[in-house]
């Protein structure tokens, strides 16, 4: 919930970061703070220990997916379409964890998480479609990106719980942000050089310092330890939760009151954390 939380939140502190950052700039310089400092930490708390060829295949293999791919799809997909759009198409995430999960033995497909999901995705959609989403060719391109980001990121927690018995939660996200971020700064490197420092506001660079620290750090950190100790099946229905904080901090930030059919939606979403929790 704590990761859900920082996630939902994080909407709305990108999009005011983008407004005076360029997306593949703040992308790039986000994510190697938050390498270095997930670094530092791992270090500081269980030092540094070697690693097989066999796992460093697959710490590398999880990198590409759920780092470096899915750090440019979610930021520039979020620059070229709205934050509402991207609630809506990534709603879907959760289900589609479940099933891979379930096609590569991972994770059983047990009755109490398809209830929730049955229960849960509804309730992100209503959300999401009282917030206004607008699905049309002035954001296909941003569209198709956030798309690509929810297969990503539902491939990396199916891959946390794979790696899961071999390293700490720790030492999975800590190496695999280490590995994936050479491959995101390249990617927003020309951005970087083309970019100002006087051009972004000082709140541009809070925002990025933000959605280093929270969501890349500490939320990455607790959802691997979330994957390792209750399964990415169970795990991923809790990402339905996060338009409901996206609409909440709307409403607190931006006076968006919530309306009825997105009152009735977390609803939804809360019922089916709840069922997904029975055993």
């Amino acid at each position: 919930m704590l990761a859900v939380l920082i996630w939902g939140t994080n909407f709305t502190v990108v999009k005011e970061s983008l407004a005076s950052l360029p997306a593949e700039a703040f992308m790039a310089l986000r994510f190697a703070l938050a390498a270095v400092a997930m670094a530092g930490v791992l270090v500081a708390l269980e030092g540094w220990k070697p690693l097989s060829r066999a796992v460093w295949f697959k710490v590398v293999g999880l990198s590409l997916v759920g780092h470096t791919l899915y750090q440019y799809c979610f930021v520039v997909g979020l620059a070229h379409t709205t934050a509402a759009n991207s609630a809506l198409l990534t709603s879907g995430t959760p289900v589609l964890t479940a099933l891979f999960g379930a096609a590569l033995g991972v994770d059983r497909l047990r009755r109490p998480v398809v209830l929730g999901l049955v229960l849960a995705v509804p309730g992100v959609v209503l959300i999401v479609l009282a917030r206004g989403p607008g699905l049309d060719a002035s954001t296909r391109l941003g569209d198709a990106l956030i798309l690509a980001c929810s297969v990503c990121w539902a491939l990396y927690t199916v891959g946390l719980r794979w790696l899961g018995q071999e390293m700490s939660a720790l030492r999975i996200t800590a190496l695999s942000m280490l590995v994936g971020a050479p491959g995101v700064v390249l990617l927003g490197l020309p951005s970087i050089r083309a970019m100002s420092l006087a051009q972004p506001s000082p709140g541009a660079w809070a925002g990025l310092v933000y959605s280093a620290l929270g969501p890349l750090v500490l939320a990455y950190f607790i959802w691997s330890r979330s994957v390792q100790v209750v399964g990415s099946s169970r795990t991923a229905l809790y990402s339905s939760g996060t338009p409901v904080v996206a609409a909440l901090t709307a409403w607190l930030v931006r006076g968006e009151r919530p309306g009825a059919w997105q009152v009735v939606g977390a609803g939804l979403v809360l019922a089916g954390v709840l069922v997904s929790r029975k055993r």
